[in-house]
């Protein structure tokens, strides 16, 4: 679990005052810990293991559940990550998983801003050899618009709500880059800020899956993958209405040019 908490009565003045509580299951001692004292607390679940995750619905409420036990009962907000596309009928694996924490969260009765992302930019970092070589490779459908987002972006919204000690209730923030690009027109963008030619090249999602198999991952990560992948291709960025947004500033060309130029000059 990890989680940043900011003390009861901190202001914008005092936020250097924040501390962050990481622990490698989420048991109820160490968020105990972390939340005495504070008003207002950051919740992001990271990764499950590679090698070895479970459903990451189990992952996602697992970890959670304290933590949306201890901020109830000391009334403490809470600012989270989770996926854009509420609403979405279909199963998205991991995305499904983080829309199910939202909802345990909220039944809790916290007040609580879910910030909802789609596709995150620095995905592409995973691939910086690859595109060293000239390709970009994702199970995304190639020609279909994909809204991203910046963490830095992501980080400026949840700095705003920490920040911010008026709201109250439950709502969600979709936050979201100002372009949408295809796949082919990252690799495009990609090009033009390297200099060198980068293509797109899509694989079919059991490809996807079979791939992150034999690299070690588990079959349930891999197929919560592929799951996620799939939803994306059927639109589920598109179901969820953008009202209440974080105005999002940095575009793929402008990320690109600062983080994935430097990123692969390395």
């Amino acid at each position: 679990m990890w989680s940043s908490v900011i003390p009861r009565g901190c202001r914008s003045a005092c936020a250097p005052r924040s501390r962050s509580c990481g622990a490698p299951t989420a048991t109820p001692t160490p968020i105990a810990e972390a939340l005495d004292g504070a008003d207002r607390m950051f919740w992001l679940v990271p990764p499950a293991d590679f090698h070895d995750a479970g459903d990451a619905r189990h992952h996602y409420l697992d970890f959670t559940r304290h933590a949306a036990h201890e901020a109830a009962r000391r009334e403490v907000r809470m600012v989270g990550v989770t996926s854009l596309g509420h609403g979405y009928a279909g199963g998205a694996g991991l995305l499904t998983a983080a829309l199910e924490m939202d909802a345990m969260i909220e039944s809790a009765g916290i007040a609580y801003r879910a910030l909802a992302l789609p596709f995150f930019m620095e995905n592409l970092l995973r691939q910086a050899p690859a595109i060293r070589q000239g390709t970009i490779t994702m199970a995304n459908a190639a020609d279909r618009p994909l809204p991203t987002v910046a963490t830095r972006d992501v980080a400026k919204a949840a700095a705003a709500l920490l920040l911010d000690p008026s709201w109250t209730g439950r709502a969600r923030v979709p936050v979201v880059g100002p372009d949408a690009p295809t796949p082919v027109a990252m690799a495009e963008i990609v090009s033009e800020t390297l200099g060198s030619a980068v293509g797109y090249r899509q694989i079919a999602l059991a490809d996807f899956r079979s791939t992150m198999v034999r690299h070690g991952a588990s079959a349930a990560l891999a197929r919560d993958m592929a799951e996620m992948v799939r939803a994306q291709n059927d639109g589920m960025y598109d179901v969820e209405p953008r009202g209440g947004s974080f105005a999002a500033e940095t575009g793929f060309r402008q990320w690109c040019q600062d983080v994935l130029k430097p990123a692969l000059t390395l």
